[in-house]
């Protein structure tokens, strides 16, 4: 059987409260034969269960609130539940959700069904035995990508995101907000702000935008994509915001000469996507999306490390997320400097 997010068995005991939880949620008792917290995850902790419930034995994933958020946008667990079950009822390989938690040990959790795979992006983009899902990975990218963005606005209406003006021109304020409230300079990534607010793109309008479609939050076996995880930056935007965000570098797991997310070249995922949407998305949008997503992701890891040195949550992963901050900030400079004419 593939490797099921190769979990860690857990530190402190949270299968009482799980079980209490589950057995609400199943209207009846649910006995956790294993609980073991999946190592990873910078804002939200992910339980993989093993339990008997009144619909049977079920493999369940657990995902629960952490100690704090990387985006000020960040979804709710309850609205996170919400997109998933949308999008799987929309076709995405989305996991089947079975309800949300309100209360797990004092967080809220929501649960669903835990599917096979690898998420661990190194592995995937590295080991022989994902030869052929790489080879098949960048059509099934865009794929999903499609449907993710013909779900209807109006099924998810608390999404954030939506306003007045261009949405990479709602982005790039917010950004500056966020940068501003470090409290300290950090002159590249206010660089490629400028450079942003400088040349906007073309739009391709408003769809729901996953925010975090990448090598390392889909679910991989040997023959291919299974699952699309981590929902909790959906929001309304543009959707060349998703298309380009599997590019930034950080996400090619040190295959860095292979800009899809260290798969291969962008032209089977781009020809595959404008196919399917018709959208004709051009190089020159695709480059400020990824040029975007790099800055996106430099302020995102300051914030993560902003919660280990203020104290809120103790932790060595977020305090490492603010050492990446600078080679996010090195690649800006040098996506910059090529920027096309």
């Amino acid at each position: 059987m593939p490797a099921l997010y190769f979990a860690k068995l857990m530190e402190g005991d949270l299968t009482p409260a799980l079980e209490a939880a589950l057995s609400a949620l199943f209207g009846g008792p649910v006995s956790a034969r294993r609980a073991a917290l999946i190592p990873g995850g910078a804002s939200k902790e992910a339980w993989s269960v093993d339990a008997e419930t009144p619909q049977g034995p079920l493999a369940l994933l657990v995902r629960r609130a952490g100690g704090g958020v990387i985006y000020a946008e960040t979804l709710t667990l309850a609205n996170e539940h919400a997109v998933v079950a949308a999008a799987h009822a929309a076709g995405v390989r989305a996991p089947k959700t079975y309800g949300h938690l309100p209360d797990v040990a004092g967080r809220e959790a929501f649960v669903m069904e835990r599917l096979p795979g690898e998420s661990i992006g190194r592995r995937i983009v590295t080991r022989p035995e994902h030869a052929e899902a790489r080879r098949k990975l960048p059509e099934q990218m865009a794929d999903e990508l499609a449907k993710i963005h013909q779900i209807p606005l109006e099924e998810l209406p608390f999404l954030p995101g939506g306003g007045d003006g261009p949405a990479g021109a709602r982005v790039i304020e917010r950004l500056y907000q966020e940068v501003d409230s470090l409290g300290e300079p950090h002159p590249a990534i206010e660089w490629g702000l400028r450079w942003l607010r400088e040349h906007p793109p073309r739009s391709f309008g408003e769809v729901v935008v996953h925010g975090d479609f990448r090598i390392g939050n889909l679910l991989v076996t040997e023959a291919g994509l299974v699952g699309v995880l981590d929902w909790e930056f959906c929001h309304v935007g543009d959707p060349v915001e998703d298309l380009a965000w599997p590019l930034v570098r950080a996400w090619r797991f040190g295959a860095d000469a292979l800009r899809l997310g260290g798969l291969g070249p962008i032209d089977a995922y781009l020809a595959r996507y404008n196919q399917l949407t018709g959208r004709d998305v051009d190089p020159a949008s695709l480059f400020f999306w990824e040029l975007m997503g790099n800055v996106k992701w430099a302020v995102g890891s300051l914030t993560q490390a902003r919660r280990h040195l203020s104290g809120k949550e103790r932790s060595v992963e977020l305090a490492s997320l603010g050492r990446l901050a600078a080679e996010v900030e090195y690649e800006i400079v040098k996506l910059v400097e090529k920027a096309p004419a």
